[in-house]
């Protein structure tokens, strides 16, 4: 009997000991350091230190995290859902789907070389990691590119249980608050296109998947 009792007593211990690490843990995300944000089409908060940067065009958005080498691009289009076909065509990885705060996010992964002087780069070290997240409203969609510019810094993973998804990317998430805009810029506009050139590439792209495209 006071084996057992002895037996009871360690897993109580055990268990206040997990339960400690677990609250310690939590009091330190609580106390990270975060920077609020806010545009015309989204609101929330970054991990970390994060500037704005400038940008020169409407309904885009642009930060950086200077000591983890992180930028973050934010932007609102009437049909996101269709720019996402383009870069799924382009190679990106996914889509794995969350939803935080009511809203439901595709999430893809990409890596991509950078371009120095309108040149891809060749050297293999100076690869990039990109996690587009988007996010399809009835009449607008939202986008947040994260580019991790130096990976040596970023545990980086084309999955949602890397660092670089878990540490930088779903807290952000959590603290989304989207907007409805007024004159949502239309997605066949960014592309110089006129929207049935627009729809007729979309078109080209799903027979493309589907092996249907003749020459």
């Amino acid at each position: 009997m006071e084996k057992k009792n002895m037996i009871i007593i360690g897993v109580i211990i055990v268990i206040i000991a997990v339960l400690g690490v677990i609250f310690a843990t939590g009091a330190l995300n609580n106390n990270a350091v975060s920077t609020p944000f806010e545009t015309d089409f989204m609101s929330g908060a970054f991990v970390g230190n994060v500037e704005k940067m400038n940008t020169n065009e409407s309904y885009v958005a642009s930060f950086k995290d200077k000591e983890h080498n992180i930028t973050y691009n934010l932007t609102t289009m009437d049909n996101s859902s269709a720019l996402m076909e383009l870069y799924k065509f382009q190679g990106v990885k996914g889509p794995d789907h969350r939803t935080y705060n009511g809203n439901d996010w595709n999430i893809y992964f990409g890596e991509a070389m950078p371009v120095i002087n309108n040149t891809t780069s060749a050297n293999s070290n100076q690869s990039m990691g990109i996690i587009i997240c988007e996010s399809q409203k009835e009449t607008e969609g939202y986008v947040l590119y994260v580019i991790f510019e130096d990976l040596s810094k970023v545990n980086f993973t084309l999955n949602t249980f890397g660092d670089s998804y878990v540490h930088y990317i779903e807290p952000v998430l959590k603290t989304l608050n989207l907007k409805k805009s007024n004159n949502v810029p239309a997605i066949h506009e960014q592309f110089g296109l006129t929207q049935e050139q627009f729809d007729q590439q979309i078109q080209l792209i799903r027979q493309a998947q589907s092996g249907n495209l003749t020459g």
